[in-house]
């Protein structure tokens, strides 16, 4: 018997019941765009907390950023947005912003200077999750008065050392980078929380859109901002529903229920290709798939058996079967693209070289693990395919299914066996990657539940944490590839993840539904750019 356990709520259960035996309706609107998406990772719409991938799409959409970046661009990554210029000093440490003028908030409160600071500031003070991608720069709750400041027009921001100035503008552009309103923010302040209640389900941005409603496991529905600086959007509302399922999201684009279809599985994608009103788009994301091995298990944290689990993967056949035309073999934690990515893809399914590994490790016979996986087809079909090469060497892979918030939650909390998931870049800058495969600066059980993925596999690093350290300062550009280059090769053969696929992402659009983009390699998508 297949060792397989499923963690899933009602509402799920429910959802997909009203999804397949829901009413159709008309076409939609010209002026609204409903698209279909698993967003059961969403577990807040904060920017200084949000970290999932359906959460960053909506950020992206309702909050401006001192700096954002242009996913056409990767090469520069980031370009001015509600700063529009700055200056760096001569050592290199402080950058000086300039605020564009005449922007306002959804409130019609003003964006201004003290904005940003506050934005800033609050997202280092509350040091939710993706926090690290600021304190990186020495920022802490003690000295922010003094290293993030507002004045008049301008905002300056001191590093504790130099770094590359495109490393930290990149840094800006990441979800956490988003510009709030202070004013209404403090305004539903509760018990000095400085507003992250509130902002969980609510925004107070600047941008293109606002958040009408956000309905967990079922819908976030936004509204335009008609006031929005570089011109009122043409979807004047967007609505994401989650649909988990290939097939309900392709039934769903049949019938026009909605407009963009973004989870089909390559046979669904193979079946509506040639359909009448409807376009395929195929773009090469940054978001890695990846498995990766518990440092506190006896068995897992020898080395051996690191180098085991990457030789019980068929990455062939997954990628030519239900893989196919949606991931590429990518064994390297810089997607193609970025600044030091490289191709080498050493691995390949070998029972044998894997065996003698385990044998050389000396694990003991009847050696049983727990993976834990969200709960979405190809994930499952890639943790099936697994288990099944695991089998062949005597390990048994107990299969434990759930939400993205569930499986998230135990990944974060060090309680897995093994995880097989997904990670996006933050932002277009390789330390985006090297900050969270290679780099543990404390793999202590009280440095918290981390955005640093080294840490929730318990894994120390070695020495790589210098390294990645060394890379962010180096100032030539061609010097700091190399330096990713090496360290990737380093993390290849000795780290606790087996780094498989890059994504192509295949969304199924309505054919009237133009200029919409998943992001490229950033993996955020920009509604106010979609006509119809």
């Amino acid at each position: 018997m297949t060792a397989f356990s499923k963690l899933l709520s009602g509402a799920a259960i429910g959802l997909a019941v009203a999804v397949t035996g829901g009413t159709a309706f008309a076409e939609t609107p010209a002026n609204m765009l409903v698209i279909a998406n698993r967003i059961d990772d969403i577990t807040t719409l904060d920017p200084a907390q949000s970290f999932e991938f359906a959460g960053s799409d909506v950020v992206r959409n309702v909050y401006g950023k001192l700096v954002n970046f242009d996913a056409t661009d990767l090469e520069s990554g980031y370009g001015p947005d509600l700063a529009e210029s700055w200056e760096v000093s001569e050592d290199g440490k402080t950058i000086t912003f300039t605020m564009r003028e005449g922007v306002t908030f959804h409130s019609g409160n003003p964006v201004t200077a003290e904005d940003a600071e506050f934005s800033l500031r609050r997202a280092v003070i509350l040091n939710k999750t993706p926090a690290f991608i600021l304190t990186q720069f020495g920022f802490t709750p003690e000295n922010v008065e003094e290293t993030i400041v507002a004045d008049g027009n301008t905002l300056t921001i001191t590093t504790d050392k130099r770094y590359a100035t495109s490393f930290i503008l990149n840094c800006l552009t990441a979800t956490i980078g988003a510009i709030v309103d202070k004013k209404l923010v403090m305004e539903n302040e509760v018990d000095g929380d400085m507003g992250n209640t509130w902002l969980s389900t609510n925004s107070a941005g600047s941008g293109p859109y606002q958040i009408q409603s956000w309905k967990p496991n079922e819908s976030v529905t936004m509204t335009s901002n008609p006031d929005f600086y570089m011109g009122a959007p043409a979807m004047e509302r967007v609505i994401v529903r989650h649909v988990q399922e290939s097939a309900s999201q392709r039934l769903l684009l049949e019938r026009g229920d909605i407009d963009i279809a973004r989870n089909l599985n390559p046979e669904d994608i193979a079946g509506i290709r040639d359909a009448d009103g409807v376009v395929i788009s195929e773009e090469l994301k940054g978001r890695l798939m990846y498995a990766s091995f518990n440092q506190k298990h006896p068995e897992l944290s020898k080395p051996q058996v690191r180098q085991a689990m990457k030789y019980l993967i068929d990455y062939e056949g997954m990628r030519d079967s239900f893989l196919n035309g949606q991931y590429t073999i990518h064994q390297n934690f810089l997607p193609q693209t970025y600044l030091g990515s490289v191709k080498e893809n050493p691995f390949t399914l070998d029972i044998e070289k894997a065996k003698a590994l385990l044998q050389e490790a000396g694990v003991p016979e009847g050696l049983t693990i727990e993976a834990g996986v969200r709960e979405a087809q190809e994930r499952i079909e890639i943790a099936q395919t697994m288990q099944n090469a695991m089998a062949q060497v005597g390990i048994t892979m107990n299969i434990t299914v759930g939400t993205a918030a569930q499986i998230l939650g135990r990944y974060r909390a060090r309680e897995l066996d093994m995880y097989l998931g997904a990670w996006g870049p933050d932002y277009p800058d390789p330390q985006t990657n090297a900050g969270t495969f290679a780099y543990n600066p404390d793999n202590s059980d009280e440095a918290g539940a981390t955005g640093y993925l080294a840490w929730r596999n318990a894994w120390d690093t070695g020495g790589l944490s210098a390294q990645v350290d060394a890379a962010v300062t180096e100032g030539d550009t061609e010097k700091r590839a190399q330096m990713y280059r090496d360290i990737q090769a380093d993390f290849r053969e000795n780290s606790p993840f087996a780094i498989m696929f890059q994504q192509i992402e295949q969304s199924a659009l309505r054919d009237n539904v133009k200029n919409f983009s998943t992001g490229q390699a950033i993996t955020a998508a920009a509604y106010w750019e979609v006509t119809k």
